[in-house]
């Protein structure tokens, strides 16, 4: 099993670092939920693209002390991959935010389609992405990440046509498009950009000004997948065209 891997604040490992103090909730969680011991191998990320391997050399409650074997960092991709997830109720926009973060997605954009159920609100709506942030963070952990990925705000439609122009590339998934995401040559470098629409499909109008400001309507396949699993899906397919990061 892979070492399991804490999150730590900005400047805890700068260079030159040889110990690390690992105490608050990430040190709760390794000390009294995981058990480490001493011996045993940690990853600690800053979230921003730095990693050191450490070694356990003492335990206490809600506390270990970490000897630094190894500092890396893990340069930004050229490739920069942007999900825009429209939001789902029953959580089903959590599962595709941690999916993604798994699949080594770049940022998420939360996006209020028209046919979204859920409606982000005053402190419901930032409570609502603070979840998104924290699933994001969960899901970095879990998945052994050296970057934590952004977690946009909010985009109505004007925002996000505003993202569509921007990219590199931009494409939305639709069942009835005709042209196959495995199809289209993906760039370099620079951005990539990926909208997923709610359960109750992306409207004819919000297609069609996509499809105005540059986005490329295309399909994975012959199934139609729920919004929790297209975006994550899709991210795997663009990986195997691009090659793995």
């Amino acid at each position: 099993m892979s070492a399991p891997l804490f999150l730590v604040g900005p400047g805890t490992l700068a260079d030159g670092t040889t110990t690390v103090h690992l105490d608050g909730p990430e040190g709760r969680h390794a000390a009294d939920v995981q058990r480490l011991n001493p011996g045993e191998q940690v990853l600690l990320a800053d979230g921003t693209g730095r990693v050191a391997v450490c070694t356990v050399t003492a335990v206490g409650r809600g506390v270990l002390d970490l000897a630094v074997e190894q500092l890396r960092d893990e340069p930004e991709p050229a490739r920069r991959l942007v999900l825009v997830q429209a939001l789902a109720k029953g959580d089903r926009d959590l599962m595709a935010v941690e999916a993604a973060t798994e699949l080594d997605v770049d940022e998420v954009v939360p996006w209020q389609a028209d046919r979204s159920i859920v409606r982000w609100k005053g402190e419901r709506g930032d409570k609502a992405r603070r979840k998104w942030e924290q699933t994001a963070v969960a899901a970095t952990k879990q998945s052994r990440r050296a970057r934590v990925p952004v977690v946009g705000q909010l985009a109505g439609r004007a925002a996000l046509l505003e993202r569509v122009r921007a990219a590199d590339l931009a494409v939305v998934l639709h069942e009835e498009a005709t042209e196959p995401l495995t199809a289209l040559p993906l760039p370099e470098q620079g951005e990539v950009l990926l909208v997923v629409g709610p359960e109750g499909g992306i409207t004819p109008e919000e297609l069609d000004a996509l499809a105005a400001a540059g986005a490329r309507p295309v399909r994975l396949g012959r199934t139609v997948l729920r919004t929790s699993t297209a975006g994550a899906a899709a991210l795997a397919a663009l990986h195997t065209l691009g090659g793995w990061r």
